[in-house]
C-alpha cells in the first residue's frame, strides 16, 4: 500500500472536522480531510439549517393564523413547495458539497472521498491509500441515527431525520418514533402545513431530557395544536400493510400514518474506525481528557465522544484541537455550561445542569420559576406567547448551575443565562443588573429575585 506522510490527519468532515482542518490548513500543515458523505456533515445537508428553514416556514403559518381576532383577519393557505426548493438550494443543487470542497481545499487542504480508518500509531487507511500523520490524528465522525430494536421496524423503509428533510410533498399522515428534539421539531413543522401526525414516546413525557416544567408546556402546545401525543408507550411492533405503517404500542393501542421517521436519538459513529488498533474501547464514544485527547498524536471532537450531540460544541472541540495541534496551551475543554435548543414553538433553551442532575450531585438546590406570559413582553405579544423561565441555583455557591429559557425567543434569551452559568456570576449580582423593559429577557428577572444570595 502507498504511503503518504501529512502533516494532520481528520477522519469526518462535519461542522467540527472541516472547521479543524481548515484552521490547520490555513496555518501552513499538511492536511488531509477524509469524508464518506458530503463535506460539511449533516448539519448543513440534513440537520441543523434545512430543520430550521421548516420550523421557520411552519412559525410563519402559525403567526400568520394569530392574526385573526389580534390584528385583523388573516387566511393562510400552507404550501410546502417554497420551502422544499429553499432546502434544495441551501444544500447546493440537490445535496452537492462541491462548494465545501473547493472551501476546504482552497485553505490548501487536500480532500479524500472515502472511509478512513485508523491502522496503527500515526496511520489512517482510506480506500487503498496510506497516510502517515507526523503531528496528529483527529476523529470527527459525528453521530448516526439510533435504530431501536422493534420487531418489523428493520423490514420495512422507515424514515429518518435525512427522509424527512428530502419529503417533498409531504405525507398525509406521518408517524414519529421518540419525542426527543428532533422528532418534535419536525413532528409541529409537518403538522402546520397539515400532515396529521402522531408521536410515540416511551417516556411519560415529551422532551424527557429537559425539564418537567418545559415538558408540560410542550405537551399543551401540541395538544392545542392537534399533534397527536402517545406518551408512556413503547413502540412494539411494526407492520405496513396496503401502503400504510401501523405500530403496535405496549399495553395495547395502534397508531398508523402513511410514513413513519425514527427520531429516537443518536448515538457515536465509531464503527470500523480501527479504534482497537490505539488500544480505545468506545462503548459510549471515544474517551478524551480535557485536552480532547483519546491517545497520544489522536484527538477525538464533537458527537463520536459522546459528550454532547450538538454542532456548536463540535466547533468548540475543534477550535481547541487546533490550538494543541499548532503547539499552543488552551484551557482544558470544560462542559459545565454547554447550551442547547429545541427549535418547538415555544423554543427551549437550557444550559447546565437540570433541577434533578443538580440534586444527584448532592448539591443544596434552589429553584425559582417565572412566567413568560404573565411578563409585561408576554403580555404585549400576545397570541404565541406560551414560555417560562427556570432558574437552578448551587444555595451554598450563590450561583447558577442549570437554567432553562422557553418562550417565543427562548434561545435567545438563553444567552444570558449561559454566561451566568459559564462565568458563575453571583445570584447577588443578576439581581442588580439592569434588565432592558419591555423584553423577553426580563422575565429571567423575577425568577433570579426568589433565590437567596450566598
Amino acid at each position: 500500500m502507498a504511503e503518504t506522510a501529512v502533516d494532520v490527519v481528520v477522519l469526518g468532515m462535519g461542522p467540527g472536522g472541516e472547521d479543524v482542518a481548515g484552521k490547520l490548513a490555513e496555518a501552513g500543515l499538511d492536511v488531509v480531510g477524509i469524508e464518506k458523505e458530503l463535506l460539511g456533515g449533516e448539519c448543513p445537508y440534513w440537520g441543523c439549517i434545512p430543520t430550521k428553514m421548516m420550523v421557520r416556514g411552519s412559525n410563519l403559518l402559525a403567526e400568520g393564523r394569530r392574526v385573526n381576532g389580534f390584528a385583523g383577519q388573516a387566511s393562510v393557505r400552507p404550501d410546502w413547495a417554497p420551502v422544499a426548493q429553499r432546502i434544495r438550494k441551501e444544500a447546493t443543487d440537490d445535496w452537492n458539497d462541491q462548494v465545501a470542497v473547493d472551501r476546504f481545499t482552497g485553505k490548501g487542504g487536500r480532500f479524500v472521498r472515502g472511509t478512513g480508518r485508523l491502522a496503527g500509531e500515526g496511520l489512517v487507511d482510506v480506500d487503498g491509500e496510506r497516510f502517515r500523520a507526523r503531528r496528529g490524528i483527529v476523529i470527527a465522525t459525528g453521530a448516526v441515527p439510533v435504530v431501536p430494536p422493534v420487531p418489523g421496524l428493520q423490514d420495512v423503509d422507515f424514515w429518518t431525520n435525512r427522509d424527512a428533510v428530502k419529503a417533498d410533498p409531504l405525507p398525509e399522515s406521518l408517524v414519529i418514533l421518540g419525542g426527543g428534539a428532533i422528532g418534535l421539531e419536525l413532528a409541529q413543522a409537518f403538522a402546520r402545513f397539515g400532515t396529521r401526525v402522531s408521536v410515540v414516546e416511551g417516556s411519560d413525557r415529551p422532551l424527557p431530557m429537559e425539564e418537567p416544567e418545559a415538558s408540560a408546556l410542550i405537551k399543551e402546545v401540541f395538544e392545542r395544536e392537534g399533534i397527536d401525543l402517545h406518551l408512556g408507550h413503547r413502540a412494539q411492533r411494526v407492520v405496513k400493510a396496503g401502503g400504510r405503517f401501523e405500530v403496535e404500542l405496549e399495553g395495547g393501542g395502534k397508531v398508523s400514518g402513511d410514513r413513519l421517521l425514527v427520531a429516537t436519538g443518536r448515538r457515536p459513529n465509531t464503527k470500523d474506525l480501527g479504534l482497537e488498533t490505539a488500544g480505545i474501547e468506545a462503548e459510549r464514544g471515544v474517551p478524551v481528557d480535557g485536552r480532547l485527547q483519546a491517545a497520544p498524536g489522536l484527538w477525538a471532537i464533537g458527537d463520536v465522544t459522546g459528550l454532547g450531540f450538538f454542532t456548536h460544541l463540535s466547533v468548540h472541540h475543534a477550535g481547541l484541537v487546533a490550538e494543541h495541534i499548532l503547539g499552543k496551551q488552551p484551557p482544558d475543554a470544560d462542559h459545565h455550561a454547554v447550551p442547547r435548543v429545541t427549535f418547538t414553538d415555544p423554543e427551549v433553551g437550557a444550559v447546565g445542569l437540570s433541577e434533578g442532575q443538580a440534586r444527584e450531585r448532592g448539591l443544596r438546590v434552589r429553584t425559582a420559576l417565572s412566567s413568560v406570559p404573565s411578563s409585561t413582553r408576554g403580555w404585549i405579544h400576545g397570541p404565541g406567547n406560551d414560555g417560562l423561565v427556570k432558574l437552578v441555583a448551587d444555595e451554598a455557591a450563590g450561583t447558577l448551575v442549570g437554567a432553562t429559557s422557553a418562550g417565543p425567543v427562548g434561545g435567545e434569551v438563553l444567552a444570558m443565562l449561559t454566561l451566568a452559568v459559564q462565568a458563575r456570576i453571583p445570584i447577588e449580582t443578576l439581581k442588580r443588573m439592569i434588565y432592558a423593559y419591555p423584553t423577553f429577557h426580563r422575565a429571567v428577572l423575577p425568577a433570579v429575585e426568589q433565590l437567596p444570595a450566598s
